[in-house]
């Protein structure tokens, strides 16, 4: 894994938007005062890929990742493995309650050739490359398929972070394998041993199947093909036999058909003539007709005369005259004498509002002079307390003044001082005037309040008026249209006399509706009679029509009653006739059944002697039924027969998938079993551990002027000492410094010679330092710094340190200053 670039925004101490660019960056440094955020770059680039962070304690440490009163960090690592570039980003986030969560986490495989400076714009995840994982759930199995290390191994190899430097020389043995394991993808020779040994078992389970499949398949020989083969020759024999015997069949069928068609048809004709028969009730029809047509007649009679009554009615209420108008001339009369009574009451109204209007206009004009008088009292009072306001004012200039001196108005010599009234002139005039006020203000409500009530009985007196003079002429209308008509009692008379014939009228009309009506139910009992009387003719035509075949005689169509005897004494004749010959076709029908009953028995014989069952079939479908039964055979033997081949060819099948399972199943147990033992595993680890401890030695005699060698024995590392005579010391003896030096001498080692040997992604394309080079003296820290120079200057491995040391840092080509203010911290590349 080699990181390319790292993005930050609300990352702990990286509270604004952060970019920390790696490219060309083969050997770098971060340096920067203590706690501006070295480590922190570190702490990134693991919680980008694993989500957490060494020195945070795991991933209940969460909550260390937000900036001091942020809501939400971003953290986005372009990185390189194994020829791949990959984007991975985290986001987590401050809920309401406090609570720090991971709210979107993703890892995508970014496109050949994509610039990585389009990132600076802002590019959502799904523009970044294939997605490999897009929750958190997903991203710890998508990282480790894509850097090859979990993260406690990330964190031993790669980034080796404050505190943990010595881990991987201090591990117990089974870790250190473990590492070693997915450092070399050893762990593809377990893999293998357990895909072999599940293919044994698929192959022992496919095996198992097919034994019982070659037990089903133990009847399909050579010897049940021929005889499905024999069955199906002798089907399709007794199927041509059934086809040939058919024609004789068929005869005999059409010979009983005749047969019984001729008896149907007989059967048909006498049921038909035994059915003409005399109609009941055919003289009370005749009769009928006749009685209803003198009905009618005598009722069309009785409504002539009861419409004659009523026109002559009619005239004499014509000549009595119009009713309305004698109504109207009466109401006319009646109006004249109430309005005649009203005239004397309407003038006394208007004469007592005229008196009332009169006194109430004089008592309003007698209250307006006295509000006049009023006012000018006001008036006066006004002016008199403005006067009283300017001899206030003098006065209280006197209280200044002193004989001799200059008036502050005239500029005068005052020469005599007068003297200060004892009470002011202005509180009398406000007394005066308050009085004045009052008296005006009750003059004027009772001036608007008499005005008010003598404008009401003005308007009271004009409205009576009005309706006076509105009677009055009514008055004169209703007098002009009374002249000339009839008096009161003559009007009453002919009043009368109009009813009198009104009701007249009214018996005369509803004598008209009685005679009609009886006149319209003798006219229907007719048109009943007359239509029964045809009913009963299109019986008599209807059935002498159903007899048209037989020529039946002709008919009396003046006499319907001698028609029916006609008609029925004829069919007697035909039916006696064709009794006769009913019984010899009777006769002919069974001697056919018999023929088609033998011609069928011949036919089932034929499937007896073939060894089949033959079919169940009624007469009617005999014919249809035995084919199809032959045929139905001869395809189920053909199908039985291509069954048995099939199943033959299926057991032939079945044995050489057999054969081939059974040494697959061999092949499988075998190479499980020699990669059971772990032998070549175990050999291979112990080659990797000894070019390990060959590697580090190599670089801790440099490190340490040829003091110390790293060994191991199994699996347990340990220094000779060749200054205390070659003595063996375990690496848990060793001193901080000499610590230090023991573990990055492994780490060099690891970079350099395991990479090499690695099969996997899981190559340390970079190595990361956040370790104390402070505690080195000068000479060793030369001898770290030009080991540390050699392997970045092979090109294949990426070396980055953590350091406060600053001779060390100089000899840099690449560093990364990292500074903070009192609102964030920044990084500044300074370098190549």
């Amino acid at each position: 894994m080699r990181p390319i670039r790292l993005d930050m925004s609300g990352f702990t101490v990286f509270r604004d938007q952060t970019t920390v660019d790696f490219t060309d960056a083969d050997y770098f440094a971060l340096v920067g005062p203590t706690g501006s955020g070295k480590s922190t770059v570190l702490d990134a680039i693991c919680f980008a890929l694993y989500g957490q962070v060494p020195r945070w304690g795991g991933v209940r440490g969460i909550g260390n990742a937000l900036a001091p009163s942020a809501v939400e960090a971003r953290v986005r690592l372009v990185f390189e493995s194994a020829g791949d570039r990959y984007v991975a980003t985290r986001v987590i986030r401050r809920d309401g309650r406090g609570n720090v969560k991971t709210s979107g986490a993703g890892l995508q495989l970014m496109p050949p050739g994509f610039d990585v400076s389009k990132l600076d714009t802002g590019m959502d995840l799904e523009d970044l490359g294939e997605v490999l994982a897009g929750v958190p759930a997903e991203m710890d199995a998508a990282v480790l398929h894509a850097v090859g290390l979990p993260y406690e191994q990330f964190t031993s190899c790669v980034v080796l972070p404050q505190g943990q430097f010595a881990d991987f020389l201090h591990a117990k043995p089974a870790t250190r394998q473990q590492i070693l394991i997915n450092l070399l993808g050893l762990q593809m020779y377990e893999q293998v041993q357990v895909k072999a040994a599940e293919r044994g078992k698929t192959a022992e389970a496919k095996l198992t199947v097919v034994d019982q499949s070659l037990a089903a398949l133990e009847d399909a020989t050579e010897e049940a093909v021929e005889e499905a083969a024999a069955r199906l020759a002798r089907m399709r024999e007794l199927t041509a036999d059934v086809e040939a015997a058919m024609p004789g069949l068929r005869a005999a069928r059409a010979a009983e058909e005749g047969a019984r068609s001729t008896r149907d048809t007989l059967d048909s004709e006498l049921g038909l003539l035994s059915s003409v028969r005399t109609p009941q009730g055919l003289s009370e029809a005749t009769g009928a007709v006749l009685a209803a047509r003198d009905a009618a007649a005598k009722a069309a009679e009785a409504v002539h005369e009861a419409e004659e009554a009523e026109e002559k009615v009619r005239g004499e209420l014509t000549a009595a005259g119009d009713p309305g108008s004698l109504r109207l001339a009466l109401d006319r009369h009646t109006e004249w004498e109430r309005l005649t009574e009203q005239e004397a009451w309407f003038a006394g109204k208007v004469s007592v509002a005229e008196v009332e209007c009169r006194d109430a206009r004089t008592s309003a004009d007698l209250a307006e002079s006295e509000h006049t008088g009023a006012q000018q009292l006001l008036e006066q009072a006004r002016q008199d307390y403005r006067d009283a306001q300017q001899r206030d004012r003098a006065t209280a200039l006197r209280g200044h003044l002193t004989a001799g001196d200059n008036c502050p108005v005239c500029e005068q010599t005052v020469t005599v001082v007068p003297e200060v009234p004892r009470e002011s002139a202005v509180r009398l005039a406000e007394a005066a005037g308050a009085a004045a006020r009052e008296a005006a203000e009750q003059a004027t409500a009772r001036w608007q309040q008499r005005d008010a009530v003598a404008r009401n009985l003005e308007s009271d007196l004009e409205r009576k008026r009005g309706q006076y003079e509105h009677h009055l002429t009514r008055l004169a209308e209703v007098r002009k249209t009374v002249q000339g008509l009839p008096g009161v009692e003559a009007i009453k008379q002919q009043l009368a006399e109009f009813g009198r014939l009104q009701g007249q009228l009214e018996d005369a009309t509803a004598g008209v509706r009685s005679a009609r009506d009886t006149l319209r139910s003798a006219q229907t009992s007719v048109r009943a009679a007359e239509e029964q009387q045809r009913s009963a003719w299109r019986k008599f035509d209807a059935v002498r029509d159903g007899l048209a075949r037989f020529v039946p005689p002709p008919a009396d169509r003046d006499d319907l009653a001698a028609a029916w005897h006609t008609l029925v004494d004829w069919a007697r004749g035909e039916h006696a006739t064709r009794s006769d010959r009913r019984a010899e076709a009777e006769a002919a029908v069974r001697a056919a059944q018999q023929s088609t009953a033998g011609a069928h028995s011949a036919i089932v014989a034929l499937f007896t002697a073939a060894g089949v069952q033959p079919p169940a079939a009624s007469p009617v479908d005999a014919e249809s039924t035995l084919i199809r039964a032959a045929a139905v055979t001869a395809e189920r033997a053909e199908a039985a027969w291509q069954r048995t081949v099939e199943r033959l060819e299926q057991a032939r099948e079945q044995q050489e998938q057999r054969m081939t399972l059974v040494q697959e199943s061999r092949v499988a147990k075998s190479l499980a079993g020699h990669l059971r033992a772990n032998n070549f595993e175990r050999w291979l680890l112990e080659e990797a551990l000894d070019m390990l401890v060959d590697g580090a030695s190599r670089i801790l005699r440099e490190l340490t002027g040829g003091q110390y060698e790293l060994m191991h024995d199994k699996g347990e590392f340990y220094v000779i000492d060749h200054h205390d005579a070659g003595l063996r010391r375990g690496v848990r003896t060793l001193s901080g410094g000499e610590t230090f030096q023991a573990s990055l001498a492994l780490a060099l080692a690891l970079s350099e010679q395991l990479a090499g040997m690695s099969t996997t992604a899981a190559s340390l394309e970079s190595i990361v330092l956040d370790e104390g080079f402070g505690t080195l003296d000068a000479a060793t820290l030369d001898v770290v710094a030009a080991t540390l120079e050699n392997l970045a200057a092979r090109g294949d491995r990426m070396v980055g340190l953590v350091t406060h040391v600053h001779a060390l840092a100089e000899r840099v080509p690449v560093r990364f200053e990292v500074h903070k203010d009192a609102r964030t911290a920044y990084v500044e590349r300074v370098g190549l």
